[in-house]
């Protein structure tokens, strides 16, 4: 059986970037590895969990390719591969209209005219009427 390939002819990895980062622990490796390259005995003195484990969590990472390994010596070293970052930060821009269109809402509301309270006792219908505007 051969492994599933990219358009460019590479191998398509066996975790995607939005599996990789799902997990908490996960993330927090990609946060300490991003200042610099660690092996995985001193990476695994940041987490309550085996060196196993945390093996574990860096094969993922790097089976998504956010993290490289690199050999020195007998030791293996990690750092974060920012690359298929990328990936991630286009599909959240996506989204990020709906964010901006009710930051834009929340703006009219408090600076609306009502000396008041600002529009705050408007009815949630007229809130959502002046969130289409």
């Amino acid at each position: 059986m051969s492994k599933a390939k990219t358009a460019s002819g590479d191998a398509l990895p066996k975790h995607d970037v939005f599996q990789a980062i799902a997990d908490p622990t996960r993330r927090k490796l990609l946060l300490l590895l991003d200042e610099r390259e660690m092996p995985v005995t001193v990476i695994s003195s940041h987490f309550p969990m085996s060196r196993t484990a945390v093996s574990k969590h860096l094969r993922i990472l790097s089976d998504a390719g956010l993290v490289k390994e690199r050999k020195v010596g007998r030791e293996t070293r990690y750092r974060m591969e920012p690359e298929p970052l990328l990936e991630l930060k286009r599909w959240l821009a996506y989204f990020e209209r709906y964010w901006e269109n009710k930051m834009a809402a929340l703006k009219r509301l408090v600076e609306s005219d009502d000396p008041v309270d600002g529009g705050a006792t408007r009815s949630p219908a007229a809130l959502r009427e002046a969130d289409k505007q």
